[in-house]
């Protein structure tokens, strides 16, 4: 806020729907469906319909986040080891 930025405050038990989620990982829905079916992302039902909560979309996305960041530095790693002229 001191820099002039906006924030938003989301209640914790927030849901969202399957389309919604797949709107903020930039995935299609199916791609959503499969990861809860997966167990990748914790869900319940209402119905017909699958609700996730918030909270674990955002952590998904974070752990989701570190292990690109971890892949990327064994990559730039092991181009350094095998002196492919990064630098």
């Amino acid at each position: 806020m001191a820099e002039g930025k906006s924030i938003t405050l989301i209640p914790s038990e927030a849901e969202v729907s399957t389309q919604q989620a797949a709107d903020m990982l930039n995935v299609s829905r199916p791609h959503v469906v499969k990861l809860l079916e997966q167990g990748l992302i914790p869900y319940k039902k209402v119905g017909s319909h699958r609700r996730i909560l918030l909270e674990d979309l955002v952590a998904y996305e974070a752990k989701q986040k570190d292990q690109r960041t971890a892949s990327l530095k064994q990559l730039a790693q092991q181009a350094q080891d095998l002196s492919l002229g990064y630098e």
